[in-house]
């Protein structure tokens, strides 16, 4: 495995563990489509108790002096996140009609330890 591919999956696996201490619930991990790939789809309850299905983004700067991960989410790749959520859910009938919400994770610093930002409903597919 290569150093970056090592890199992505431990600050991915440290943005799923700080979710799912918050009380998310995990769904998948790593959906590769062919217009796009979602890093995480979670479950979420709002305070009245509706599900919300999740897709989180991670992104993964060691600094900040080219800007954060969360500003590299443009709507390119807004884009082809929500174009791999719509796959996500036409094969996942069970979701249908469960609301969606989009969230990055911004990671930075050490990959084995990162420092992490949950933007929730970091975008919408209304724009």
């Amino acid at each position: 495995m290569s150093g970056t591919r090592a890199r992505g999956d431990a600050v991915e696996q440290a943005a799923r563990s700080h979710l799912l201490d918050a009380g998310l619930e995990a769904v998948a991990a790593n959906a590769n489509y062919r217009l796009g790939e979602l890093d995480l789809v979670m479950l979420d309850r709002e305070r009245d108790g509706t599900r919300l299905l999740v897709f989180v983004e991670v992104r993964f700067r060691r600094s900040d002096s080219h800007g954060g991960g969360a500003g590299s989410v443009d709507w390119r790749k807004q884009g082809r996140i929500i174009r791999a959520a719509r796959l996500f859910l036409a094969r996942h009938p069970q979701f249908a009609q469960t609301p969606c919400r989009f969230d990055v994770v911004d990671a930075s610093g050490d990959p084995e330890s990162p420092r992490l930002e949950w933007i929730r409903d970091a975008f919408r597919v209304d724009g």
